[in-house]
């Protein structure tokens, strides 16, 4: 089960999320057709960049009020999409890691908005998506321990694994992983079947490339 932390509705009672989990799924390196279409896509936010900064982009005008919401300073702690568009904005590349981390990065740049793969094996337990306590922190993708007190998060059992600026090495994905969690911080203004449809284009184009089952749902 996944729950959404009462604070968290209080403070922005529009926030919503996906979740999408993966059964029996194949992750490897990314098929041609992803790896085109992405490349095909940074080349246009390279242009997109002659004309508007990374701030500019509806999705992530969103998620830094969010933050703000959450007494989270957007400039200290980007949202993770912030972060790749600006990446992508300074000229820099995106690089390929797997199939299911690249589905996970297109989507993110496309739309603005962070998004989470974990591994589902290594969560245990049910998640609850809340702002962190004192004690609260991993080892972040980066190498970094991060301190996750005061931040939006996810946790299971075993406490916290990840959250919509960086995620942890406890739960990532790699080829040996066959089964997954995502979780799709959506934009607040979006209305429910919008979000859906979402879901759903997301949802399609993981299956179509890593096969296997999927099943999604909102949670608010």
């Amino acid at each position: 089960m996944i729950k959404l932390a009462e604070d968290i509705k209080k403070l922005v009672p529009s926030f919503k999320m996906g979740v999408i989990l993966y059964h029996d799924i194949v992750i490897e390196e990314s098929p041609q057709m992803l790896k085109g279409r992405f490349q095909l896509f940074l080349e246009s936010l390279k242009l997109d960049a002659l004309e508007k900064a990374a701030a500019d982009h509806p999705g992530i005008q969103e998620w830094r009020q969010v933050f703000k919401k959450l007494s989270m300073d957007p400039s200290r702690y980007r949202p993770s999409s912030e972060a790749l568009l600006r990446r992508v904005y300074g000229g820099k590349d995106v690089a390929l890691v797997n199939s299911a981390v690249d589905v996970n990065n297109f989507f993110s740049l496309q739309y603005g908005i962070p998004l989470g793969i974990y591994n589902a094996d290594g969560v245990h337990g049910d998640v609850e998506i809340k702002i962190g306590a004192p004690g609260d922190q991993y080892e972040g993708l980066n190498g970094r321990l991060m301190n996750m007190e005061g931040k939006l998060l996810s946790a299971d059992d075993n406490g916290a694994f990840g959250s919509p600026i960086v995620d942890s090495k406890r739960t990532m994905t790699g080829e040996q992983v066959k089964n997954a969690l995502q979780l799709v911080y959506l934009r607040p203004s979006m209305a429910d079947d919008e979000a859906q449809k979402l879901l759903s284009a997301i949802e399609k184009m993981f299956v179509q490339i890593h096969g296997g089952s999927s099943e999604s749902y909102l949670i608010q």
